[in-house]
């Protein structure tokens, strides 16, 4: 019988590490195929001790769908630390028997943080846990994922112990080897930090969300050489010495270097650029040559400078000697790396294009990896990292708010769960008495963080890369607009169905259209049609004027449009929408006035679109009454796609007008829209707001301050005082240039102009 359960003891599986979901970080489970628990001889929910430098315990959960034939272990950030391997290393798994602890004592896992308060919350959320001492674990305040097995999914039904995932070390346990907290368990939490083995109760690849592929690049370029330098020997080539990541601010590059670095078992050293400076000659560089002689003495360990462009700026473009000696110094090191010294360097910049060029080549930034603004699911990825342990509300749908955070990155997303925990807080301070200090255990456990939270936060945090361009969320949607009917499907099907979904386009082999030309007569509703379309399809909303972009210095007009269409990008999916265009865009040779200028917009505007090919979902609305001054480079597909006419309504859009400019108007029994409608032929949506204005002018005059409703009457007089701004002449007039304005956009160009290329027309030649 001993030997039959000795047997079963020795049992084990070699299985391959990947890493677990973000949501599932600190849940202390790890997902293994069916195979591997037909091997082991256990069922969901039992405990599993894993082998790698170290032992660890978790508990054993079936393997999501797509891994079932695969021979790989999903292991969080923090288990890969407890047994100090990394992910594609493999593990040994057995079966483990977990005791019940007697003792055990706990203590924050980060240097910063200092807790104290009753136990009892700390033995409700590890109850039943397999813990080991010298293991770093995390306190959970979610629902976990649901495919979990009931019993197990009642272990981690705790309520929440903070409003943030707290990270410990367990210091210590009575008996020693795998325990579990149960009713007799002793339960301490020292208040003092306890120094542990590396950085992972800090920062781990599970705390960086919508990186993937960044993870995955950065690896082979950082851990292959710090892990195997005996790869690169043999193959015979140099191993790579830096990265350098760049993107937009708040994007996460250092939180990815800390994350690289405790996952890596490497030393890291930090270097910021203001406490290298020096004030003495030569200081600046021998702190420098400081920090890389030391690294190299502990390899393997990585460099990380942090704000890379303000110590190694182009020297061509810094007067300081200092800084140029700064950059010299750092080529130098750079260069003089011993290519096998186990010594790597990731630099850090939102501004790349202002790092010294001899810094940007191979032999010394090997690779430049961009981090953009998280995608979609990117920002699923984070919200579930920032909401891991807040206590959350049945309404909250996490996908829902990664599909409106549009242009967010992780310090915004960061933001926006603070924003929405701090609404929750507001929710229950009537509850408490500030003089007493402490917070009664039963308004916590109500505490939690509802889906209106959310609303309100997000009503107060923008991105924040768009802080230098005004981007609205528009509040008008295809309700408020009426008689524009066929303008309304064109943008439909333009604008909305491939923002929502481009897979249509995609799975068709078709482009969407990039840019909609609305023109027609002032008042027709242009704008509001714009702002209609950016609601309904949950995009952004850049709205400018031509004035915003126009200025008297040489070369900024061009730089203020470059920086409008890179900002669009950013936050995409995003509609850019630019009101009366032909004053930016007008034709090229037409007049004498400032043409240079004029000829440089329109270029830079014309390379901004065609580039639009490779950024998708961003859309280019433009609305002009005047289209035949618009130049007819702009009007071809590929730039405006679509030439939208918005004419005024017919009978049937007017009813529907004055109903939405009626909607909160108290109106007499006598007053019929449909007579009104028919009164009004030719009458434009900005008319017709009018028309209710005056007879809600005519009924307070009528009747002083205590006017109640408004009568026909009222109608019948505001009718007599308005006038329809379209004349019939202009409706001939715009329906005639329907049919001219595609026919002229084909036409070819008078002598001295370059087909849709660098526009100089001959004439102009004077003024060079």
């Amino acid at each position: 019988m001993a030997d039959a359960e000795a047997a079963v003891k020795d049992k084990s599986v070699r299985l391959q590490v990947a890493a677990a979901r973000q949501e599932e970080s600190g849940q202390g489970i790890a997902r293994m195929p069916k195979s591997a628990f037909a091997a082991l001889g256990i069922t969901e929910g039992d405990v599993v001790e894993i082998s790698g430098k170290r032992s660890t315990a978790a508990i054993a959960i079936p393997a999501y769908q797509e891994d079932q034939d695969l021979d790989v272990v999903r292991l969080d950030g923090l288990q890969r630390g407890n047994a100090e391997i990394g992910s594609g290393e493999h593990v040994k798994i057995r079966k483990g028997e977990s005791r019940p602890a007697t003792r055990v004592v706990f203590a924050p896992a980060q240097r910063e943080m200092r807790l104290q308060g009753p136990t009892h919350a700390l033995k409700r959320n590890f109850f039943r846990k397999p813990l080991v001492a010298g293991d770093l674990v995390a306190t959970t305040g979610q629902q976990p994922v649901t495919d979990m097995p009931q019993e197990v999914r009642r272990m981690f039904n705790a309520p929440a112990y903070a409003l943030t995932q707290i990270r410990l070390q367990v210091v210590s346990t009575a008996p020693k080897g795998i325990v579990h907290i149960d009713e007799n368990t002793e339960v301490e939490l020292r208040a003092e930090f306890e120094e542990p083995r590396d950085g992972r109760g800090t920062v781990n690849y599970d705390d960086v969300g919508g990186m993937g592929e960044t993870i995955r690049q950065l690896r082979e370029m950082v851990e292959l050489p710090l892990r195997y330098p005996e790869l690169f020997t043999r193959l015979g080539v140099d191993p790579p010495k830096g990265v350098l990541l760049h993107g937009p601010p708040g994007t996460g590059k250092t939180r990815l270097a800390q994350a690289v670095a405790n996952e890596s078992d490497a030393e890291f050293f930090t270097i910021n650029g203001p406490e290298i400076m020096g004030s003495g000659y030569g200081e600046s560089e021998k702190r420098l040559r400081e920090v890389f002689e030391e690294a190299a003495r502990v390899a393997p360990s990585i460099v990380f400078i942090d704000e890379i462009d303000s110590i190694a700026p182009k020297r061509s473009q810094v007067p300081g000697e200092a800084e140029k000696r700064l950059v010299a110094q750092l080529l130098t090191l750079m260069d003089g790396l011993d290519a096998r010294t186990n010594l790597v360097v990731i630099a850090a910049t939102n501004r790349p294009d202002a790092i010294d060029e001899a810094l940007r080549r191979p032999g010394r930034f090997d690779r430049e990896i961009v981090i953009g603004v998280p995608d979609e699911s990117g920002r699923r990825e984070i919200l579930a990292i920032h909401t891991r342990g807040m206590p959350l509300g049945v309404g909250v749908d996490l996908k829902e708010l990664a599909r409106t955070t549009h242009g967010f990155v992780g310090a915004d997303i960061a933001a926006l769960t603070r924003e929405a925990a701090i609404d929750a807080v507001r929710r229950i301070m009537p509850k408490l008495d500030l003089d007493e200090r402490t917070i009664p255990p039963e308004v916590l456990d109500e505490l939690c963080v509802e889906r209106d939270d959310f609303v309100a936060a997000l009503k107060r945090v923008q991105p924040s890369a768009m802080r230098e361009v005004m981007v609205e969320e528009p509040h008008v949607g295809w309700s408020d607009i009426g008689g524009l009917g066929e303008a309304q499907d064109k943008l439909k099907e333009g604008v909305e169905l491939p923002l929502r979904n481009p897979q249509a386009f995609r799975r068709l082999g078709i482009r969407p259209a990039k840019g909609f030309l609305l023109y027609g007569p002032p008042g027709t509703g242009k704008t509001l049609l714009a702002k209609a379309v950016a609601k309904e399809a949950e995009a952004n909303f850049i709205s400018i004027k031509s004035s915003d972009l126009l200025s008297k210095w040489y070369g900024e007009s061009e730089q203020q449009i470059s920086r409008l269409f890179a900002r669009a990008r950013q936050v995409a999916p995003c509609v850019v929408f630019i009101d009366e265009i032909d004053s930016l865009v007008p034709a090229r040779g037409s007049g004498d006035a400032e043409p240079q200028v004029t000829a440089r917009v329109v270029n830079t505007i014309l390379a901004e679109m065609d580039g639009l090919e490779d950024l998708q979902s961003v859309v280019v609305i433009g609305a002009t009454n005047r289209p035949t001054l618009v130049d007819p480079a702009l009007l071809r597909p590929g730039r405006f796609d679509e030439l939208v006419y918005v004419g005024t309504p017919d009978e049937g859009g007017r009813v529907h007008i004055l109903k939405i400019h009626t909607r909160d108007m108290p109106l007499a029994d006598d007053v019929d829209l449909a007579a009104i409608a028919a009164q009004t032929e030719r009458f434009t949506g900005a008319d017709l707001e009018d028309v209710v204005r005056r007879a809600g002018l005519v009924a307070i005059r009528r009747s002083g301050e205590n006017a109640d409703t408004v009568t026909a009457g009222d109608f019948a007089q505001a009718l007599e005082d308005s006038r329809a701004t379209v004349t019939a002449a202009m409706e001939t007039e715009y329906a005639k240039m329907k049919g001219e304005l595609k026919k002229r956009a084909a036409e070819v160009r008078p002598i001295g102009f370059i087909y849709d290329g660098m526009v100089e027309p001959t004439r102009e030649k004077k003024h060079d």
